[in-house]
């Protein structure tokens, strides 16, 4: 069964992993076990020398969605690709999201309404 699996990475580093995760999965044949990796991201609208720029910016630095099946070599796989540092839940068992946390992560990252930065002089 595919579930929604939280990888921790080095903050700064999430597109990477991902590059590196979609490559490895291709090359060890895993296409069929882990079937999405989303950093997910968000349009921030800041003001930059008086102009509005729109901006994506990661909801949840540090870390990387994978839509995955659980079994021993999918794990390795994401263990081991450069930059993972772990799953988020028990060390040798990861927890997947539920249902309606995905759900919301997914539609906080679809919406097109950009958010206000906050300026603070």
């Amino acid at each position: 069964m595919f579930q929604w699996y939280v990888v921790n990475t080095y903050s700064g580093h999430e597109n990477k992993v991902k590059a590196n995760l979609e490559h490895r999965i291709h090359s060890m044949n895993q296409e069929n076990s882990i079937l999405k990796v989303v950093v997910p991201t968000e349009q921030v609208v800041e003001t930059k020398d008086g102009q509005k720029v729109s901006t994506e910016k990661r909801v949840f630095p540090g870390y990387v969605l994978v839509q995955m099946e659980l079994t021993d070599d999918s794990w390795s796989l994401v263990k081991n690709t450069p930059g993972v540092t772990g799953f988020v839940g028990a060390q040798n068992k990861p927890v997947p999201l539920s249902r309606s946390e995905v759900d919301r992560i997914m539609h906080t990252t679809s919406v097109e309404r950009p958010k206000q930065k906050a300026e603070f002089s």
